[in-house]
């Protein structure tokens, strides 16, 4: 089975742990290292560890990154991964207007496809903020043009995170009130596109937007009423590799789907810049075991199949 291994695309400066001390307007006062950092990982995605396949990723990559640094997006692409959008500027949804949240995300699309040259149809919102409080996003994100989504964390989490959503790839049924009703698929299941109306061309000249979008959630493991994160970031550094390998195993083994793994190009770089005045739980989930991540990544290569999420996108859809 292939799952996906995604990848977001943005520096050590811009997570949201460190957004109340380091605001959009300081970034480019901050030494950069996503561009080695991305690169690494490339080089490791290039010489796959695993001789059943080669390894292709999803990048979702921050627009503000993409302007500053067209040629690695496009090295990305050069190599055969997928881009996908992460936003502009890589704000909590739930914190933006509507206005906004469209502008942030018609930009950072925009930036990106005149870069690939490409239609881009993933998105990922930062730090996961698609919450309950933020579902109106998915009218805007099938009016921009996206296709699928991969930003809910069916979690209890303090500042994201769906609990009640279902844990494997859903179907998001829009109906123009921005309140979408969500509908659990099965992984063999194909949708039916007249049914569905996902097609955006119509004999009329006016294209129209679709009533859905497919929902990659991030992975977890059900124990008891709880769903446990293990699928990647801050979780893939702090639990042991081998309870890690299990879970992720037991979702494809036992349930029969496929697994969604992330990772950030910074957490492949213990010697990154220290952000001295964070918090202390900031500064435990953002260098927690950083030295340890290059290695756990190799092994996961080596353990599992991966593909980009256009591919887990294309056999929902039966093409």
């Amino acid at each position: 089975m292939h799952n996906a291994l995604t990848i977001d695309v943005e520096d050590y400066f811009q997570v949201h742990a460190f957004s109340h001390i380091v605001a959009p307007e300081k970034w480019e006062t901050f030494e950069s290292r996503v561009e080695c950092n991305t690169r690494r990982i490339l080089d490791l995605l290039a010489s796959p560890l695993n001789p059943r396949t080669k390894v292709t990723a999803t990048f979702f990559c921050l627009g503000w990154v993409a302007e500053r640094y067209p040629h690695l997006i496009k090295e990305i692409q050069d190599q055969g991964h997928e881009i996908a959008c992460h936003g502009y500027a890589h704000q909590l949804i739930y914190r933006q207007s509507k206005k906004e949240f469209k502008e942030d995300i018609h930009k950072a699309k925009s930036i990106l496809e005149d870069i690939t040259g490409h239609g881009v149809i993933g998105y990922r919102a930062p730090s996961y903020s698609i919450t309950q409080e933020s579902k109106w996003v998915f009218e805007v994100l099938a009016e921009e043009g996206f296709k699928y989504d991969s930003s809910i964390f069916p979690i209890q989490h303090d500042f994201y995170g769906m609990p009640d959503a279902p844990r494997f790839p859903f179907l998001v049924s829009l109906n123009g009130t921005g309140i979408p009703e969500f509908k659990s698929l099965e992984y063999t299941q194909t949708l039916e596109f007249k049914t569905l109306n996902f097609e955006y061309k119509t004999p009329n000249p006016e294209p129209r937007t679709p009533n859905f979008i497919i929902e990659f959630p991030l992975s977890t493991i059900r124990i008891g009423h709880f769903n446990l994160p293990l699928s990647g970031g801050g979780y893939f550094r702090l639990l042991p590799y081998f309870l890690v390998k299990r879970g992720l195993k037991s979702i494809n083994q036992v349930e029969g789907q496929p697994f969604i793994f992330y990772l950030h190009p910074w957490e492949v770089d213990p010697a990154q810049p220290r952000i001295k005045a964070a918090g202390l739980k900031s500064r435990f989930r953002h260098y927690l075991n950083l030295n340890k991540t290059e290695g756990r990544l190799k092994q996961l290569l080596m353990d599992f199949d991966f593909s980009p999420l256009k591919d887990l996108f294309r056999i929902l859809m039966g093409s």
